[in-house]
């Protein structure tokens, strides 16, 4: 399929038509059966029973999360009668000298405003935005010694208002407030209607209460209170934002030709190529839009990785050379048209002349990511379709959640039923360990890595390179997730999707924990407990994981690592 096009020329006259996205999808082999799907759903009249909220697009049989899991098709009108209150939120806290906006909360709750973040920065005079989903003591206690707490605003996000990890951390940062101050003044909430955070946010004086609407999703919260209230705190014009994605929203009502609704086609061709064995798909992006797969991540996993089927979404991976990717992929490149690279169009045109699949978006600037993550939103929500899956709930996440809570009353140092980890400075032991568990990888399987540790320059930059090892010496696809944020993002398809992963589990030792008030537990002791049920929930659904201790020393550890993993992949 070799579309190359202003997609503001599907909308028609008027102010729908939108700005020039240009998108191509060059598909070889697979177009005949894309455009049969599409046909399909021409047939079937699919974008307008999705429009309906027609549960019959998904199942036989009404079940729940389905019709009460739409609310996002309609966000871009609904937000628009709340744009007001949340930038007179933004406008009061702007002037009131915030310097920070610390952002507590997990998957859908902070995923979206960390893209926003990365590609927006904040305008000059608005406050700086911090994510914090981790719940490793080193993550917590860098935050707190980079803001001034006076002069920061922290957002606790949690769609059931229950999470454990924003809420720990919230007891964190509320008793230790600065000595004399109102604590509740200093924080806001955004939760569904009637959960407990609402009821903790009147009892603590919260400086605001947000209310969501509560038939969304966590991955389909974007373009909802959970993405917009921070973006408006770091200056971004949501109201325009709204609108670029309304715009594609007008577009994905298209019943008529196929590739006139971008959302449609796009879901063709996921579920087509996944189905066909291209269940890989990888996102190579220009600089500013490098955070968005990060979205995208859990947006694919969660709503596709169950009953063993589902699609591997492969973001921030090193680039290799064409020739060396399997017959499992598929490219997604995704571009501001300022930011175009030589090398990666070289990159691009050898992958396709080699036989593999490419989709290409290149937008106009940064204010047209409201409308691909519309587009995928759609896109997802039909190849759900397409592949027989429920993509609107997520099965399996409640079982490592379960596993964490009964880890909380083991020693953490030394779990139950086999599960310690193996410490790295035992070489000679780990590297017969990574070359069994490498061996075992199959055509198609990737590698997941799982790192319970603090990101930082360093840390992030051996993981790549032990990727790189692995893709060049066994032809793996291989992903990155920090735990327990990848938990709230892309644990559910490593649990419920297709058993082609091969997992990798780093664990550390931290030299100093961090207790966490009325809980009963430490920082430390939490993420060891998440880190082991994790674990045991891949371990008993049969999953192929090696869990490594680091130490306490991550760097070091890590070094130690890859010079193993060096030795065995050379």
């Amino acid at each position: 399929m070799a579309l190359y096009k202003d997609e503001g020329a599907f909308a028609g006259s008027g102010p729908g038509a939108g700005p020039a996205v240009k998108v191509s999808y060059a598909l070889g082999d697979y177009e005949a059966v894309v455009r049969s799907r599409l046909a399909e759903w021409i047939d079937e009249n699919t974008a307008r029973r999705i429009w309906e909220k027609d549960f019959t697009v998904w199942s036989a049989t009404e079940v729940p999360e389905i019709t009460d899991r739409l609310g996002w098709l309609s966000l871009p009108e609904t937000m628009s009668a709340e744009v007001r209150d949340i930038n007179a939120f933004a406008a009061e806290v702007k002037s009131g000298g915030i310097g920070y906006v610390v952002l507590l909360g997990m998957g859908g709750s902070s995923l979206a405003p960390e893209v926003y973040r990365a590609t927006f920065g904040h305008r000059p005079g608005y406050p700086r935005l911090i994510v914090l989903d981790s719940t490793h003591p080193d993550a917590v206690r860098a935050v707190r010694e980079e803001i001034d707490k006076q002069a920061t605003l922290f957002i606790i996000a949690s769609k059931s208002g229950t999470t454990i990890e924003p809420l720990s951390l919230f007891e964190y940062f509320y008793h230790t407030a600065p000595a004399g101050s109102d604590p509740g003044s200093h924080f806001t909430a955004i939760t569904d209607p009637g959960t407990p955070l609402e009821d903790l946010a009147a009892e603590r004086g919260f400086r605001k209460l947000f209310r969501a609407f509560p038939d969304i999703g966590g991955r389909y919260s974007a373009l909802s209170h959970f993405g917009l209230v921070p973006a408006a705190l770091i200056g971004m014009d949501i109201a325009g934002y709204l609108d670029r994605a309304a715009e594609t929203a007008g577009r994905c009502k298209t019943s008529g030709a196929a590739e006139a609704n971008p959302g449609l086609l796009l879901g063709a061709v996921l579920a087509e190529l996944a189905q066909a064995g291209r269940d890989k798909i990888t996102f190579v992006t220009s600089p500013s839009l490098a955070a968005f797969p990060q979205w995208l991540e859990q947006l694919i996993a969660e709503s596709t990785g169950k009953a063993g089927k589902g699609i591997v979404p492969v973001a921030g991976e090193p680039r290799a050379r064409p020739e060396t990717y399997g017959g499992d992929r598929f490219f997604a490149h995704i571009s501001l048209a300022e930011e175009t690279d030589p090398e990666v169009e070289v990159f691009l045109e050898a992958l396709v002349g080699i036989g593999h699949p490419v989709a290409r978006f290149e937008l106009s600037g940064r204010e047209d990511l409201a409308g691909e993550m519309f587009r995928w939103e759609m896109a997802v929500a039909s190849a759900g379709a397409a592949l027989g899956i429920h993509p609107f709930n997520q099965p399996d996440v409640q079982t490592a959640k379960s596993l964490a809570r009964e880890a909380m009353s083991e020693d953490p140092g030394r779990p139950a039923g086999g599960a310690r980890a193996m410490p790295v400075e035992d070489r000679e032991n780990v590297a017969s360990a990574v070359k069994n568990m490498l061996a075992q990888a199959r055509p198609g399987d990737y590698l997941g890595i799982h790192a319970y540790i603090p990101s930082s320059p360093r840390t992030a930059e051996v993981l790549q390179e032990i990727r790189s090892y692995v893709h060049d010496r066994y032809g793996m696809a291989t992903t990155l997730g920090f735990g327990p944020r990848y938990l709230h993002s892309t644990g559910q398809l490593h649990k419920g999707g297709p058993n082609t992963g091969v997992f990798l589990q780093l664990v550390d030792e931290p030299d100093t924990d961090i207790e966490v008030p009325r809980r009963g537990f430490t920082f430390g002791h939490l993420i060891s407990a998440q880190a082991l049920g994790d674990y045991k929930a891949l371990s008993d659904g049969n999953r192929r994981v090696l869990r490594i201790s680091l130490g306490a020393d991550v760097e070091r550890g890590l070094e130690t690592l890859l010079t193993v993993i060096g030795t065995v992949a050379g």
